[in-house]
């Protein structure tokens, strides 16, 4: 015999709306708990602006977005993740995919995950 339990849709929904507000509650929670072991300046070190987010929404390169908030040029980024400027540049133009190795090497390069820049890139292949 299994046990049921009859809502109102009111009812549920008040219940969603609870259990989302707690599941927001505990990420700030952790989120306060990050900055204030680390420093406000060092958490938020990765944020990126809301300008720099509407550039990838609207389907820019990461990479370049990245590259850029880093305040870093293509020269630099290239030295850094030790590759060819005109391969990076070919990877942030769509014109090359970049090898998962070079993917990686930037990835660190930009002090990033791989998912901050790769899942962008595979929608360029």
């Amino acid at each position: 015999m299994t046990d049921t339990v009859t809502l109102s849709r009111a009812d549920y929904e008040a219940l969603l709306a609870r259990i989302e507000d707690a599941e927001d509650a505990a990420a700030v929670a952790v989120y306060r708990a990050r900055e204030e072991a680390l420093g406000v300046d060092a958490a938020r070190a990765d944020h990126l602006p809301v300008a720099s987010v509407d550039r990838l929404l609207a389907g820019e390169n990461p990479i370049r977005v990245w590259r850029q908030h880093r305040g870093m040029n293509q020269s630099q980024l290239a030295a850094a993740a030790s590759v060819s400027p005109a391969y990076l540049n070919e990877i942030e133009t769509g014109k090359k995919p970049g090898s998962l190795q070079t993917m990686h090497a930037i990835a660190k390069a930009l002090g990033v995950s791989m998912e901050d820049i790769f899942n962008g890139a595979l929608k360029q292949i």
